[in-house]
Formats: structure tokens, C-alpha cells, sequence
């Protein structure tokens, strides 16, 4: 790629696209296109093929992607799976058509086996079952290797595909219902934090800055006018204004808004809970889903950016083909990204615990699913093509804390 080439990044906002776009900048690229949801709907046929018509990009990287954890996968189903192919059908096909010098498809490690060897290598694709909570996501992703896979032995085009494992860092998703393990991890262990701590500013200023179904830090939703009585969960009334609560004959002062953002917090698993002998003594808990035991991998989102980067400048769809010997079939040229090290969930947990200064206690709820036991990625095929991780997960864990304290 020349500095002056014109590369359109899709999903240049997301956690992925927005790493991509800072390494292109940070590497002199001046020609970066990128358009928002509002500017253009990746899933419109029509508004796809007008956009490359117009502006003719010279190269892709396809990063826009529908994605979630365990939960939004497994809930939003049939979303998942229209949603992307949709996106990636006409993103890929409008390159071809508008004859792209290059493009990169972006898309995950949970396209692999459920059972697939550990660590998992390009080659395991497709020789078994999936995980069953992101079979829809999956099987959207495996289309999309597939289909450039397609497109460059039927039309000679240069698709490459990439699957990068668990990624985290700046513009990742807090959103507790939606978002991945490492993030909702973070933010959970934040707000208990500050609840343990009665620092509600810190707790208010979380909430205005990312609302929690609607709430924000006032602990309103828009939808209650002044002196209208709201039910809690724990059977408690409570008007608009200050509110004394009743503990075994002591009493405890709550602000406006507050019992509303005890009682969001306590449905995402950050409880307040008092002691018996105590009425206003506290301790904060924070509940994760699953065991604990299964083990992941994680990158920092800004070194999956420069790996794909450097295949961009670097590496060719020729270059990813291992043909079969016996049959010449010509598949998984996808490349892995990833470190190749794992951690156990409960692991993570409590580094993230001791990286943001949570002093409260774990809780894991072991009826809830763990998802697959293992996810390791086989990185050697990019290791061979020049490329090497750098940052490990306590130094990220660290960036990544320090960067959402700072938004």
C-alpha cells in the first residue's frame, strides 16, 4: 500500500475499527475512509454499491461487525447471523465488483470446533460441532472466510481473511448486558469499587457517561415525573428526594436516585449487603457468570491493528495458501491472530480485581454457562509470516483501566 492509497476502514468507530484507523495513521497512511452507521448502512445492498461506486477505494478492511458476549449471542440470535452476513456479503461483493486491490475480513477465533485441539490451528475449521451460544455468529464468520476464499480462486481477487482471539482495549463495549467478559469485568469491579467505597459522584459520573437500561447517575430513566412512586425489587417505595431507610432501628440516608442505582447494580451482580449485627456496616460482592475454570486468550486490541496492518502491507492471498497433497483443495488459507497464552477465567477475575483496587468478594454462579472450556489459537502460521504479540495481560488490564477512568 502507498501513504496515498485510499483505504475505506468499515467499522472504523468499534473497538477494532478505531485501533485499525489510529495504526494507519500512526504509519502515514493519509487517505483513510470511514462512515458511520447514520452516513451508511452496511446491511443496504443498494447504499453499499453506491458508496464504492462513488468513492472507489483502492482497500478494505471489513471490521464492522454485530458482536457481543456470551448473553447478546446466545439471546439475539437470529440477529446475529443477518445481521453480519448482510454486512459482510455486501461489503466483500461490492470489492470484487469494483475491482479492490485488497481487502481484509476481520473475523473470530469462535469459529472453531467446540472441541477443537488446543491450541486451535487454521486447520481444525469445520471438523466439528460448534460452541451452541455463538453457533449463529460463528457460522456468519465461516461464510464470510468462505466467501473470500470463493471470490479469489473464482474471480482472482486478494481477500485475506484474519481471526483474531478475545480482543480488549480503548473504545471497547462497557454495556454489562452486551458486552464481552474482560470489559464487563472492569466495569463490574469498578462500580463495586466505588459503592464500597460510598463514593457515589465516582458511581454518578459512570452512570451519565454509560447508562445502565436507561439509568443514569440522577438513577432515572426519563419515564417518572416528580413525586411518582417507583416499586423496587426488595419491596421498598420510594419517592423523588431524600429517603431514610429503616435497619433494625438505625438509620441510613439514601440521595435522590440511589436506591434506583442500588437496585440496577444488584440485577447486573454488584450487591450491597449489610450486616446482620451491623445495619450500616457494608460489603460489596460482585457476581460473574460460570465456574471460573475455562481458560481464555487475550490481545490488546491495538496489537491486533498493527498485525493486520502489517499483513496489509505485507502479505498476499498466494502467500496464505497450504495446498493439500493429496487432493491439491485449496482452504482455511484464514490467518490466526492471537498470543497463543491462556488464563482462567477466575484468574482474570481476580487480576482485574487487584489491577482496579476491588477489595470485595468474587461470587461465581457456577448454574450460569461457562461457554466453551478453551479457546486457544494456534498464532505459528502468522509467527512464520513476521508477526509477533508484544503486551501482556496485566500491562493491558492496566491500559485499559487507566483509558476508561480517563473517558
Amino acid at each position: 500500500m502507498k501513504k496515498t492509497s485510499k483505504i475505506y476502514v468499515a467499522g472504523h468507530r468499534g473497538l477494532v475499527g478505531s485501533a485499525l484507523w489510529k495504526n494507519l495513521q500512526s504509519k502515514g497512511y493519509t487517505n483513510l475512509i470511514g462512515r458511520t452507521f447514520d452516513e451508511l448502512d452496511l446491511m443496504d445492498t443498494n447504499a453499499v454499491n453506491n458508496f464504492f461506486e462513488t468513492e472507489k477505494p483502492e482497500y478494505v478492511i471489513l471490521a464492522a461487525a454485530k458482536v457481543g458476549g456470551i448473553v447478546a449471542n446466545n439471546t439475539y440470535r437470529g440477529q446475529f447471523i443477518y445481521e453480519n452476513l448482510m454486512i459482510q456479503n455486501n461489503v466483500i461483493h461490492a470489492a470484487y465488483l469494483n475491482k479492490v486491490t485488497k481487502l481484509l475480513f476481520l473475523g473470530s477465533t469462535c469459529i472453531y470446533p467446540r472441541d477443537a485441539p488446543q491450541p486451535m490451528p487454521e486447520d481444525c475449521l469445520l471438523t466439528g460441532p460448534l460452541e451452541y451460544t455463538n453457533e449463529p455468529y460463528a457460522i456468519a464468520k465461516i461464510a464470510g472466510i468462505k466467501l473470500c476464499e470463493s471470490y479469489n480462486l473464482q474471480y482472482g481477487t486478494n481477500f485475506i481473511s484474519v481471526m483474531p482471539t478475545n480482543l480488549y482495549g480503548p473504545n471497547d463495549n462497557f454495556d454489562l448486558e452486551k458486552s464481552h467478559v474482560l470489559p464487563a469485568m472492569v466495569r463490574k469491579m469498578h462500580l463495586g469499587k466505588c459503592l464500597e467505597e460510598n463514593n457515589w459522584d465516582a458511581i454518578r459520573e459512570d452512570l451519565n457517561k454509560r447508562p445502565i437500561e436507561g439509568i443514569s447517575g440522577d438513577g432515572e430513566t426519563g419515564r417518572q415525573g416528580d413525586g411518582e412512586t417507583r416499586r423496587q425489587g426488595d419491596g421498598e417505595t420510594r419517592r423523588r428526594g431524600v429517603k431514610e431507610i429503616e435497619r433494625q432501628g438505625d438509620k441510613e440516608t439514601w440521595r435522590e436516585g440511589e436506591i434506583e442505582i442500588i437496585a440496577i447494580l444488584e440485577k447486573y451482580g454488584i450487591r450491597l449487603t449489610h450486616s446482620p449485627n451491623r445495619p450500616l456496616a457494608k460489603s460489596v460482592s460482585v457476581e460473574l457468570w460460570g465456574t471460573g475454570a475455562p481458560f481464555r486468550e487475550f490481545l490488546w486490541s491495538e496489537e491486533m491493528a498493527d498485525a493486520c496492518v502489517f499483513l496489509m502491507e505485507n502479505v498476499n492471498f498466494k502467500d496464505t495458501i497450504r495446498e493439500n497433497s493429496h487432493s491439491k483443495e485449496i482452504r482455511n488459507t484464514h490467518i490466526n491472530i492471537g498470543t497463543g497464552i491462556e488464563i482462567t477465567i477466575r484468574d482474570l477475575a481476580n487480576l482485574i480485581k487487584e489491577k482496579v483496587g476491588f477489595k470485595g468478594e468474587l461470587v461465581f454462579n457456577t448454574s450460569k454457562p461457562d461457554g466453551t472450556m478453551r479457546k486457544l489459537t494456534d498464532p505459528s502460521k502468522l509467527h512464520s509470516l513476521g508477526w509477533h504479540h508484544k503486551i501482556k495481560i496485566d500491562e493491558g488490564i492496566s491500559r485499559l483501566y487507566e483509558w476508561y477512568l480517563n473517558q
